[in-house]
């Protein structure tokens, strides 16, 4: 077997542990953004470091709620300097900065990605969210989070802030394959699962919302904008909708 096919092997198995496992968290955290989104409210997205990188997938696109805001912070995202985030995303009161310029009010939800939800920033933004009265989701890695000590004076982790917790189902380490003459492994395995799942999560709020009677807002695919007048119309009216209401839109 090539180590390509062990390594689709390997995240194929922590995908389906993902499905087998997480269905009810799933389900209670749609319900979440369902109220939210009935409500007029924003999904805020957050993940520090690489984290950052699937909050973005979600984030005006095509086939997204339009409600749905990812928090892009430069120096704790990982969009740019990129080796400041393993500093910056260990301080504390970061994420409270964040918080507070983002605007974080009821009846928003706010969802952080975190694979060991120990760091500073991340839980930051966890309780003061929960201060303010939001909701919080976290995706992260609870088997790997128990095994690790929070960098966060209230000795508290994301997930034992958040209301629901949906676990990544990934390898401690978050590395897949082991190959000969390396000793380190290779291969990520924490973004995968948690890109399906917040897909998923997604489908499912916007299927709830429709059993309500709701049409959600959601984006056509920007390329079918210069095809269609109808498209680029709908886009820009959801544009003008939320641009007000997200820092990063």
């Amino acid at each position: 077997m090539q180590a390509w096919q062990r390594y689709f092997e390997i995240m194929n198995a922590v995908v389906k542990k993902a499905y087998d496992t997480q269905g009810e968290n799933i389900m209670r955290a749609a319900d979440i953004l369902t109220e939210c989104t009935k409500n007029d409210g924003i999904i805020h997205m957050f993940g520090s470091g690489h984290s950052s990188l699937v909050t973005e997938d979600v984030f005006w696109r095509s086939a997204t709620l339009a409600n749905v805001h990812a928090i892009f912070e430069s120096g704790v995202a990982g969009i740019n300097e990129i080796t400041k985030t393993s500093h910056m995303e260990k301080l504390e009161g970061v994420g409270r900065v964040i918080a507070e310029y983002n605007r974080l009010v009821p009846p928003d939800v706010l969802v952080c990605i975190s694979n060991s939800g120990n760091n500073a920033s991340t839980v930051d933004m966890a309780l003061a969210a929960k201060e303010r009265g939001l909701p919080v989701i976290a995706f992260t890695n609870v088997e790997y989070a128990d095994q690790l000590t929070t960098q966060h004076s209230s000795g508290k982790k994301l997930k034992d802030i958040a209301d629901v917790v949906i676990d990544n189902c990934s390898i401690i380490g978050d590395a897949a394959v082991k190959l000969d003459g390396l000793e380190v492994k290779v291969g990520a395995t924490s973004t995968i699962p948690v890109v399906y799942m917040l897909a998923a999560l997604l489908v499912q709020t916007c299927d709830n919302l429709l059993q309500q009677g709701i049409t959600p807002d959601v984006y056509y695919n920007g390329h079918l904008a210069y095809e269609s007048d109808h498209v680029k119309e709908h886009n820009d009216a959801l544009v003008d909708k939320y641009y007000w209401r997200m820092r990063n839109l």
